[in-house]
């Protein structure tokens, strides 16, 4: 039955949900909502369908996201979710499958419990964690194993997660809850000041892919925003530049180019000498907001890349992974230092990933 046993990598992220598969790579990229019956319980639709729910669902329904801040908030229902997503991976079968799921660098002890214990509910047979940083750094396909520093600048929907990794381990790291999901609140709070309109998650985050840019500039180009006047009630409409955007995210990226300043002032003056010599690399959907990593490197002096396939790179290290799903941590109280050994040891034999 082991030889049986299927394994899958899962990113559970706040925005998206990634699958990947040995063989395969991701099958799945979902947004991690679900919709729910208040009155039943039920589960009514999981991902794409539940997101188009998002504000306009009826009284007896409710369109969550069970993930914040890229740690769950909703027990139960991010269980509903793990489970919906498993079973589309795999199909029905009676063989529980293994899982990898990668988390942010700094949740507690207690929250990584709470991510084995959904899975485990899940279906799951064994469930294996990774850290999220580690997991962007195979996926942007560097050696980890090398005695060299790598940063590493992984912003997601919930979290951006900042390290140094070097000899299979994080030597220094910082995560803080400012990314995707806080640069579409600020673009509605924007909206809402300057046009007195009030718009939807999806509307902001709509705008945040069409015209976001880090950088302030004259912009001709007109993005047409709909949604409800904050005076009379009434439905509206007006047209944002990409400067209007720029302005709105001043703030937010302002803290995530804090934090990546932060972890290079702290870094070790070796590694930071490679950093210097490497430069950094941005993963996660939201290192692709245009001029993100030219204002990153204007602060820090050094180089910044965002990796190749951005969006998938933590999801693609994770199944990476699955070919030592033994070494990682699968222990509840989440002993990091055995699976940094692991990790080293699997480098100095040369096993390829």
């Amino acid at each position: 039955m082991a030889n049986l046993r299927r394994s899958i990598a899962i990113d559970l992220g706040t925005a998206s949900v990634l699958v990947y598969m040995r063989g395969k790579g991701v099958i799945i990229n979902e947004p991690s909502v679900v919709a729910m019956d208040s009155y039943t319980g039920k589960v009514l639709s999981v991902g794409k369908e539940a997101k188009k729910m998002l504000g306009r669902t009826p009284g007896n329904i409710i369109a969550t996201r069970p993930m914040k801040d890229g740690v769950i908030a909703d027990f139960n229902t991010t269980e509903k979710m793990l489970s919906y997503f498993i079973e589309k991976a795999l199909g029905k079968s009676f063989i529980k499958p293994n899982v990898v799921i990668c988390v942010p660098s700094e949740i507690t002890q207690v929250q990584r419990r709470a991510v084995i214990q959904a899975s485990k509910f899940a279906g799951a047979y064994k469930t294996y964690l990774i850290e999220e940083p580690l997991a962007a750094a195979i996926g942007a396909g560097v050696d980890i194993g090398d005695a060299g520093g790598n940063m590493i600048i992984d912003i997601g929907g919930g979290t951006t997660d900042v390290a140094v990794i070097a000899l299979g381990g994080i030597i220094i790291n910082r995560s803080i809850p400012i990314a995707g999901d806080e640069c579409d609140k600020a673009i509605s709070n924007y909206i809402k000041k300057k046009y007195n309109m009030i718009i939807g998650e999806r509307t902001a985050e709509d705008i945040k892919i069409n015209i976001a840019t880090a950088n302030l500039k004259d912009d001709n180009d007109l993005f047409e925003v709909r949604g409800r006047n904050l005076i009379n009630g009434l439905p509206m409409h007006v047209f944002v530049t990409a400067s209007d955007i720029s302005e709105a995210l001043e703030k937010p990226l302002a803290q995530i180019v804090d934090t990546v300043h932060s972890v290079l002032e702290q870094t070790p003056p070796e590694l930071a000498a490679d950093l210097f010599e490497r430069g950094a690399i941005m993963t996660g959907g939201s290192s692709l907001i245009s001029g993100l990593d030219k204002k990153i490197q204007e602060k820090i002096g050094i180089k910044v890349q965002v990796a190749e396939g951005p969006v998938t790179a933590v999801v693609r290290g994770t199944g990476k992974a699955l070919n030592w799903i033994d070494k990682l941590d699968s222990s509840e109280m989440g002993e990091e230092s055995s699976r940094k050994k692991a990790i080293e040891e699997r480098m100095k034999n040369n096993f390829n990933y």
